[in-house]
């Protein structure tokens, strides 16, 4: 596994972004997308250091944001979703979103899992 972005929960996407360039640069910023499977509205910025920072707004988030949590997740790329879902699943893993395409990551297949330390987003490598 190899670490990828962290997902940020939000009530509203711009805004989000214009507090976040207070503090960090951001040097890339895709488009907006809608993703009908995940139920909710979604945008990869990467930060001068080059973390990439996933926000997310909508259905999925709306009870982190109500409750003011903003983590939403920690993603990881791997290259073989199934097989990383099984180890983490015998590894006491709960799987929470089993794999579908994914709009903002170019249809590739993501999964959640729930661990000890909270979601975490499988995004296939390929």
């Amino acid at each position: 596994m190899k670490f990828h972005h962290i997902g940020i929960a939000c009530k509203n996407i711009d805004e989000e972004i214009a507090n976040i360039s207070k503090i960090h640069t951001i040097t890339k910023q895709t488009e907006k997308v809608f993703d009908v499977q995940q139920n909710a509205e979604l945008v990869l910025l990467t930060l001068a250091d080059g973390t990439n920072m996933e926000l997310i707004a909508g259905k999925q988030v709306e009870t982190f944001v109500k409750k003011n949590i903003t983590y939403y997740h920690i993603c990881f790329e791997v290259d073989d979703i199934l097989a990383e879902i099984d180890r983490l699943v015998a590894e006491g893993a709960f799987l929470i979103s089993p794999p579908k395409p994914a709009v903002l990551f170019g249809n590739r297949l993501v999964a959640f899992v729930n661990v000890s330390y909270g979601l975490i987003e499988l995004l296939n490598s390929k």
